[in-house]
């Protein structure tokens, strides 16, 4: 049984007070679950035409249900027991949430650096299966890791094509090539249903199906809150947080997530990628902040922030008074914030239909993204003409800097230390802005990486976002370039001792990931937004440098 609901405060209540009544008044929630694509105006027709199907999916997804159950029997009855996941943006975050919130073992392989890659393969093949999941399939992270898995089967003298799995369009070149190899099951998705909207499609089911999840209460849960999400009432959820993200006036264009006991493990992460792409274009947009309770952004009484909290189904909360106007509610602890809470295939749903909503009222197509591509292109271009590396400006210790003057010249003419190089991009943020860091490395081994958020959001008193390379490129990867220009980017690279060949490919690993993150700083360039990159030449003293760094800064305590 699906649980939802909402409370709002502040300028998050008023947002929805202002234009819950014209979105009911203009049938938005009837219409977008009709699939009406004029709802975003004639610019976002074409694209939303083709863009609706994940309001009315559950007949095929349930379609599935017993075809994914059948292969994990069968897989289960063979001893293969790991599922590992190669899939990026919303082939692989929404899998991640889900599996982890159920409690379900998935590997998920969203990486390219070559430590990540080599410490999947290393823990062994013999029991696994291998999810290949792309809509286009010709994704170049998913391509390689389903290049390297391929040859680590047959050199195990396993029947490759027996533990591939693949998950794609119809008609895609993946749909084609996975059926000429004979790969153990072909499943193909809505071509209707965009990657970040796919939760619920072929490409959230299969591999937590596989998994070991119950995808068919998933389903149920989310079918009902449909029902909820169609009407056109002012107590709509939908409508509600849509207008709350998007409405309030000014607009709170960063939205602090925060989890207090919600149970839903790594949903800000999914949530972030369904919002930044979906709304960060135009020069607008709105930018989802993943924070712990209690980080320094939660205690901001900036006007450019918003707080969503994630909490648990609140039993002992008092309903709203039948007397109070229509869409509103009582009034909690934060002067303008939103708390969300409710089951996990219910909230999919719901963050889904509300980002269409708020894109609706910031006056975007909420279904393109226009800004992706360019990193692509740049990174495609560096593999090709492999280019000399980038001369640092200065080097401290294993790490080496490069970025704007005021960075890189300290008091002295160049940084004593990382401590002064973290304050001194620190102070780059402006006063409306925010700083986003970037790390491409192994995200599983050095999650500890994470703590230069909040050291960072604590010295410069501004909202700051950390993103693992390169899958942040397929999620906030557009916002950054399209959205408000207003961001700072912090590059964290490093050299391994590890590197590993793509089978049939004429770059490594490590070649693929500096491309991305060498392309990706020259678009943000390009847009005239601040880069200052660290590369760490020995991954292990530079990572430890960084982390002391971070530790040293004033008012940080590291927890």
């Amino acid at each position: 049984m699906s649980s939802l609901g909402l409370q709002a405060t502040g300028d998050a209540l008023a947002a929805i007070d202002r234009h819950v009544p014209a979105l009911v008044g203009d049938r938005v929630a009837s219409r977008l679950d009709g699939k009406d694509h004029t709802l975003w105006g004639p610019a976002a027709e074409e694209e939303a035409s083709q863009r609706l199907g994940w309001m009315d999916l559950f007949e095929d997804s349930r379609d599935l249900v017993p075809q994914i159950e059948d292969l994990r029997d069968q897989l289960a009855a063979e001893g293969i027991s790991r599922v590992v996941l190669a899939g990026m943006g919303g082939s692989s975050l929404a899998p991640e949430v889900i599996a982890a919130t159920v409690g379900c073992p998935l590997t998920v392989l969203d990486s390219t650096d070559p430590e990540m890659v080599g410490n999947v393969l290393a823990a062994g093949v013999a029991d696994t299966v291998l999810v290949v999941s792309s809509k286009s399939g010709s994704t170049v992270e998913t391509d390689s890791q389903r290049r390297v898995f391929e040859q680590a089967f047959n050199d195990a003298g396993l029947d490759a094509a027996s533990r591939i799995v693949v998950v794609t369009d119809p008609g895609s070149p993946l749909e084609q090539s996975a059926r000429e190899a004979g790969y153990r099951h072909v499943f193909t998705a809505d071509p209707t249903v965009g990657g970040r909207y796919s939760a619920l499609t072929a490409f959230g089911l299969v591999p937590t199906g596989l998994a070991g999840v119950d995808i068919a209460t998933l389903l149920d849960d989310a079918e009902e809150t449909r029902e909820v999400l169609a009407t056109d009432d002012p107590g709509n959820p939908g409508l509600q947080l849509g207008a709350a993200m998007a409405g309030t006036d000014p607009l709170r264009n960063k939205l602090i997530f925060s989890d207090e006991d919600s149970g839903l493990i790594g949903f800000g992460g999914w949530a972030e990628q369904l919002i930044a792409e979906s709304t960060g274009k135009d020069g607008t947009g709105v930018l989802p902040v993943v924070v712990d309770a209690g980080d320094p952004e939660t205690l901001s009484s900036a006007d450019d922030l918003l707080q969503i909290r994630l909490v648990a189904d609140p039993d002992d909360r008092e309903a709203p008074d039948a007397s109070d106007a229509p869409g509103t509610v009582p009034p909690f602890r934060s002067e303008h914030a939103v708390e969300v809470f409710g089951s996990l295939g219910a909230q999919l749903l719901l963050w889904e239909f509300a980002t269409a909503v708020a894109g609706r009222i910031l006056g975007i197509n909420p279904f393109d993204q226009p800004d992706v591509e360019a990193a692509k292109t740049a990174a495609r271009g560096l593999l090709d003409a492999t280019p000399a590396a980038e001369r640092p400006d200065t080097v401290i210790g294993t790490v080496e800097v490069t970025g704007p003057a005021d960075v890189v010249n300290g008091p002295a003419g160049s940084p004593d230390d990382l401590g002064q190089v973290l304050a001194a991009v620190a102070q780059l943020v402006p006063a409306h802005g925010y700083l986003a860091v970037q790390a491409y490395l192994d995200r599983v081994g050095y999650p500890e990486l994470e703590v230069l958020r909040a050291a960072l959001a604590t010295l410069s008193g501004r909202p700051v976002t950390f993103g693992w390379g390169p899958r942040f490129l397929h999620s906030t990867g557009q916002y950054h370039k399209g959205g408000t220009p207003e961001g700072v980017f912090l590059q964290v690279t490093a050299d391994s001792d590890l590197d590993l060949d793509i089978p049939g490919r004429p770059f490594t690993f490590g070649q693929l990931l500096a491309a991305q993150a060498a392309g990706d700083a020259s678009v943000l360039r390009e847009h005239g937004r601040p880069v200052v990159r660290l590369h760490l030449t020995e991954r292990t003293d530079g990572i430890g440098q960084l982390l002391r760094a971070a530790h040293g800064t004033q008012g940080f305590d590291g927890a």
